[in-house]
Order: C-alpha cells, then structure tokens, then sequence
C-alpha cells in the first residue's frame, strides 16, 4: 500500500515523546518530512533514531517571540508546512483552591497559546498552498470528563476545542481543515507521573485500576493516536473539518464503574 502523506511537511510540537512520538512516528512511516519541536534537546538524539526525515527542533512554545525566532526560517527553508499537529502540552494535578497563578500560567500558555503561536507561522504558508491540516491534540479531560484536581489542565484543553471550530469554519475556504483528538488514558510519560502523584507508594496499581474500567480492557498507544493522526492528516479525512474525535478505548460511555449488570 502506498504512503499517504509523501512530499508533505509536518511539525509536531512535543514530538519527541509520548503520544507526540507516536504521531511523529506514524507520519514518517506515511512518507512526510517531520519537524520535530521540543522543549528539551532529547530531540536532537530521538531525531537521530528517525531517520533522514525529521528535524530537531528544541523550542519552549510558550514563548512566543522563541516560536517566530526558532521555527520560522525552518518552515522558509522548506517552504513551509502541511500538517500542523499542536500536541505539546503539561498536565499538573492540583486542587482548584490550590491552583497558583504560576501553575495556571503554565497550562494556558502551553496548552493553548503555544497551540495558538505555532497555528499563526502554519496558517499563511497553507493558505498560500490552498492546503493544510490542523490537528489539535486536546482530550477527553475538559471537553467531556473530569476528575477532581484537573482544573487547570480541563480548562485549557476544553479551550483547544473551541479553538478548533473557529479555525475550521474561518480557514474552510483554503482547503484547510482542523480538527482535534481527545485521548482518553494514554501510557505516556503524562499519565505515569499523574499515577505517581496519585499513589506515590504504588503508581502502578492506578494504571492497572484504569485499565481494569476501560471497555477494551487496556491504557491507549502512542501509537493509537498516531494512525489517527495519519488519518486526519491524509486525504481519506478531506471531508472531515471541526471535529473533536474522542479515542479512549470506551472509557468515557459507562455511566459508571459500579452500576449496571456484569458479564
């Protein structure tokens, strides 16, 4: 079967880890050249495990002049970018009564101004292709879900959501189509440090305890929401623009974990 995505150019910010890997994975395996950004210079030697099509490219997205200055001859030189995957993102467990302006800073200005900064350098460059496709990686945290202590993460990642349909509805005209993933649990750095601050004695025990409520009966890949990803990002999803897709093994249909009959 032929690659779907040959020729295209993707940047991935928080692609060196996690489900940013998995995505970033994917659509090498497709045939696109990756632009990897990442807060650490793991990127520099994760790149170097990919092959000759990714790009390291070590930038803290919550700063917006560090975006323009780092990503911006990058996406010159190639000429610019197809697929704009914002996946990077920070996940602090905290009471809302706790919630520090520090903490709250730091959600916001990841979670969605860097989704935001990255989406302004994409956006002229596929307006001027008449082509382009977004993928905000928001979740199921916020938009549909929560659990006590995820405030400011649930905030931002619901904002991710709204961003989305406007994008999708202002850019339509270009060919352009945006839309969002909402993981559900995903064995990833994020979740295992929350399991960690969850249960700091047996962390594992949380994941086993999520597995055991999920209907497919495991966590989620990176690489689960990878070929969705490659999904969006290909002309098989030309027709689907605005959609927040929840991918969470079922997680999020049981009304309860402790009702209901018991096969």
């Amino acid at each position: 079967m032929a690659a779907k995505l040959v020729g295209q150019t993707a940047l991935v910010t928080g692609g060196g880890r996690g489900i940013g890997l998995g995505i970033t994975t994917c659509l090498i395996r497709e045939g696109a050249k990756v632009i990897i950004a990442g807060r650490t210079s793991n990127v520099f030697s994760i790149s170097e495990t990919l092959g000759d099509n990714v790009i390291p490219c070590q930038i803290d997205i919550s700063d917006c002049a560090s975006v323009r200055k780092t990503i911006s001859p990058i996406l010159e030189k190639l000429g610019g970018v197809d697929i704009l995957v914002n996946n990077a993102g920070i996940s602090r467990l905290c009471q809302f009564m706790d919630l520090s302006e520090e903490i709250l800073d730091q959600h916001v200005k990841t979670n969605v101004l860097g989704a935001v900064y990255c989406t302004k350098l994409a956006i002229p460059y596929m307006v001027g292709h008449n082509y382009g496709r977004i993928i905000n990686i928001s979740s199921v945290t916020g938009p549909f879900v929560a659990d006590p202590g995820d405030c400011a993460y649930a905030l931002t990642k619901a904002a991710l959501i709204g961003f989305t349909k406007s994008l999708s509805v202002e850019f339509a005209a270009h060919n352009i189509t945006v839309n969002a993933i909402c993981p559900g649990y995903v064995l990833s750095d994020m979740v295992k440090g929350s399991a960690s601050i969850s249960n700091p004695q047996n962390p594992q025990q949380i994941l086993d305890d999520i597995a055991g409520s999920i209907p497919l009966g495991r966590l989620g890949t990176p690489r689960d929401i990878g070929e969705l990803a490659v999904f969006l990002a290909s002309e098989d999803a030309a027709y689907i623009t605005g959609q927040a897709i929840i991918i969470d093994g079922g997680n999020s249909i049981p009304e309860t974990i402790s009702m209901g009959l018991r096969t």
